[in-house]
C-alpha cells in the first residue's frame, strides 16, 4: 500500500513538474505595448535611409520591459528605426552595427539569443526548464529589429532593438561618448548615443 502511494506521488510530481515551470523565465511585456519613438530622438540620413535612435534605456525601463536588468547583465539595448526615404530598395540583411566609447573600446554586437545567455549568466540562473528558456528567447527576440526584408516603397520601416555587450563583459556603468556606427547601408552612418 505504501509503495503504491509513493509511486502515485512520484508519478504526479513527474507529470506536474514540467507544466508548473513551463512559463517564461522572465515576464517580457508584449511587443504591442512598445511606445512609438518620441522625445529626445537622435537622427541621421544617408543614401535614401534615415535612422532614428531612442535615448538609452535606464535600468528601470529595462526592468519594466524585459523584467531583467539588461545594463546590470552587461547588455546595452539600443532602440532604433530604419526608414526608407526614396530611391532603390535598400538591402538590410547585411547591415552591421557597432558601438564604440570615448576611450576607443568596441562594444560587441550580440544576437538576442546571446543576450539572453548573458542575462541568465549574470543572474546566475543555471537550472531551469528548457521550454522556459525558449519562451523567454522567443519573447525577447520579438523586440529585436527585423532586417530580413529590404527597405522599399512597400516596406518603409524596420524598428526594434540591437544589443551590445560591454567590452569587459561587466555591467554597463555610465558609459561616456558612445557612438553607434551602422555599416553596409548605401552610406555608413554614425550617431552619438549620449
Amino acid at each position: 500500500m505504501i509503495n503504491r502511494l509513493c509511486l502515485s506521488l512520484i508519478l504526479a510530481a513527474v507529470v506536474l513538474l514540467p507544466t508548473s515551470c513551463a512559463g517564461s523565465l522572465f515576464k517580457v511585456k508584449p511587443v504591442v505595448e512598445l511606445p512609438p519613438l518620441a522625445g529626445n530622438v537622435k537622427t541621421a540620413s544617408a543614401g535614401g535611409v534615415s535612422v532614428r535612435v531612442a535615448p538609452l534605456m535606464s535600468d528601470e525601463e529595462s526592468q519594466d520591459l524585459f523584467e531583467a536588468n539588461l545594463p546590470l547583465s552587461g547588455i546595452l539595448p539600443v532602440r532604433l528605426e530604419l526608414a526608407f526615404e526614396s530611391g532603390l530598395p535598400v538591402e538590410t540583411k547585411r547591415v552591421r552595427f557597432r558601438v564604440r566609447d570615448s576611450e576607443g573600446h568596441e562594444w560587441k554586437f550580440v544576437s538576442p539569443k546571446a543576450a539572453v545567455a548573458r542575462i541568465l549568466k549574470a543572474n546566475e540562473i543555471y537550472a531551469y526548464n528548457p521550454n522556459s528558456r525558449k519562451q523567454f528567447e522567443k519573447e525577447f527576440t520579438a523586440y529585436a529589429i527585423d532586417l530580413n526584408s529590404p527597405l522599399s516603397d512597400t516596406e518603409r520601416r524596420h524598428q526594434g532593438f540591437v544589443f551590445f555587450e560591454t567590452p569587459k563583459k561587466g555591467p554597463v556603468e555610465s558609459p561616456k561618448g558612445l557612438v553607434l556606427v551602422i555599416e553596409r547601408l548605401p552610406q555608413p552612418i554614425e550617431i552619438p548615443l549620449n
